[in-house]
């Protein structure tokens, strides 16, 4: 690998010692984990180490009305969501290791549909939805938490046209690579969800679709944890070896 030498003066006791940054001149591919909702960053930290290993910056962050700010559930939105995961987008591309043409997007559940959406604001290489949740695009400035659930579980379970959602219509425009992973006993997301967003994504470069057997819609056991984690782990590496490498500050 090419490195790339970079001077320093290190500041001690008043003075100045020299040094010397050596560093890959190859930028890396960045990867955004997006929690569910009821979630927090904490899932995706085991995960993240993982796939920073194969040659990443990886970024895990809490959506407003999680981790510290619990608090504000009950009012948060899903357009305050939405600016929350640009906002972490924007500070990974930010990393002068990140190569900003090679991002991965990786989602569960409220994440993976708030995902999709980022998809059409921001450049995104790769596409990973693990049971993306669905929802009307009515009420999108209202509090996420006061949605009918009685309305939303008749409305998961139909298929929908991609014209019909917000997040279905980003999937149908998406060009990217992409990984749709189910849970095989999923009690949240029906499979006519899951057959919406295989409808949708018409113009992906690749659909890669995975189905985790036995698995509850939260991994609830560390078996499909890790299930899950080896599939993230083995979809990006290939990924990343196809990728085309982008020199760093070129």
């Amino acid at each position: 690998m090419r490195t790339r030498d970079e001077p320093v003066a290190i500041a001690v006791d008043g003075g100045r010692l020299g040094g010397t940054f050596v560093s890959p001149t190859r930028a890396m591919p960045g990867v955004l984990f997006v929690h569910g909702w009821g979630g927090d960053q904490h899932q995706y930290l085991t995960r993240a180490r993982e796939i920073a290993a194969l040659g990443s910056v990886c970024l895990t962050f809490d959506l407003r009305g999680h981790g510290g700010r619990h608090s504000e559930r009950e009012g948060v939105t899903r357009e305050e969501n939405l600016q929350d995961v640009l906002a972490a987008y924007d500070l990974l591309v930010e990393h002068h290791h990140v190569d900003p043409t090679a991002i991965a997007v990786i989602g569960s559940s409220y994440g993976a549909y708030l995902a999709c959406i980022l998809s059409t604001r921001r450049s995104v290489r790769w596409l990973g939805l693990r049971a993306p949740a669905l929802y009307r695009d009515t009420g999108w400035h209202a509090p996420k938490q006061a949605i009918d659930r009685e309305d939303l579980h008749r409305y998961r379970s139909r298929r929908h046209a991609p014209d019909e959602n917000h997040a279905l219509r980003a999937c149908r425009a998406f060009e990217g690579d992409v990984l749709l992973v189910e849970s095989a006993r999923d009690d949240i997301i029906p499979h006519a969800v899951i057959e919406s967003y295989l409808d949708a994504c018409t113009r992906a470069r690749s659909l890669t679709y995975r189905v985790l057997d036995g698995a509850d819609h939260g991994l609830s056991e560390p078996a499909f944890q890790h299930a899950y984690t080896a599939l993230v782990a083995t979809w990006l590496a290939e990924m990343f070896e196809r990728a085309p490498r982008r020199e760093r500050g070129s």
